[in-house]
């Protein structure tokens, strides 16, 4: 009969939190975001028809599950289409010059603007994977090419590269020269970003590597 060792307890257990947390954790992330828009319509339509959406015994307005879901994400794809019409286009615009223009909102409403067109719609910023030495010629990282012209900042031989940081929901911006920067067109952009904040553990695809950088002028 074999001894019994405490460390294979140990093994089975962060094997078992490995296996585990990923799933739960993504499932917990899933379900508060669903729980989150779905409470959007029946709080607001208690708002506005008190009468049309009565509170329950817990004093929280009565839904049905599934509904304020389904109603928000049809907003969002009727805005998103009927935005390209040239009238509404004018008035999305008039709106946004308001908003940015406004003391205080401007600062919240242009930052959470500017970050989600970052990633999504026709302005993405964050689609030019980039190697950048900074520190030393032989030590190089991976971040974005975000702006080839920064000569409003006096810099006219320098780029703009964003660098996220690892396990975290931050980055850094530099301003570096052209010539320490290499464009990366074999890999793509969510690739280059799952690597990232992975700490270099996420393998990246057998056609997308980061051994040889691509030398492309910027």
């Amino acid at each position: 009969m074999k001894p019994f060792r405490p460390g294979k307890l140990i093994y089975f257990f962060f094997q078992g939190l490995v296996i585990l947390a990923p799933i739960v954790i993504t499932i917990w992330a899933v379900v508060s975001l669903f729980n989150l828009i779905d409470g959007i319509l029946p709080n607001l339509l208690h708002i506005l028809f008190p009468e049309l959406v009565k509170l329950d015994v817990s004093g929280y307005p009565e839904k049905i599950p599934g509904l304020g879901f389904l109603v928000v994400v049809i907003i969002v794809f009727l805005v998103g289409y009927i935005s390209s019409s040239f009238v509404v286009s004018k008035l999305v615009e008039l709106f946004d010059s308001v908003l940015e223009k406004t003391p205080g909102i401007k600062i919240i409403y242009s930052t959470v603007k500017d970050f989600l067109e970052a990633f999504a719609g026709n302005k993405r910023k964050f689609n030019k994977p980039v190697l950048v030495s900074i520190e030393s010629e032989e030590v190089w990282r991976l971040g974005f090419l975000t702006q080839t012209d920064v000569a409003h900042f006096g810099l006219k031989d320098h780029v703009t590269v964003y660098l996220p940081h690892s396990y975290a929901f931050s980055g850094i911006t530099y301003f570096v020269k052209r010539e320490r920067v290499k464009i990366l067109n074999d890999v793509g952009s969510a690739e280059a970003m799952k690597f990232i904040i992975s700490g270099g553990v996420t393998d990246i695809g057998e056609h997308e590597t980061l051994g040889v950088p691509n030398n492309d002028k910027i």
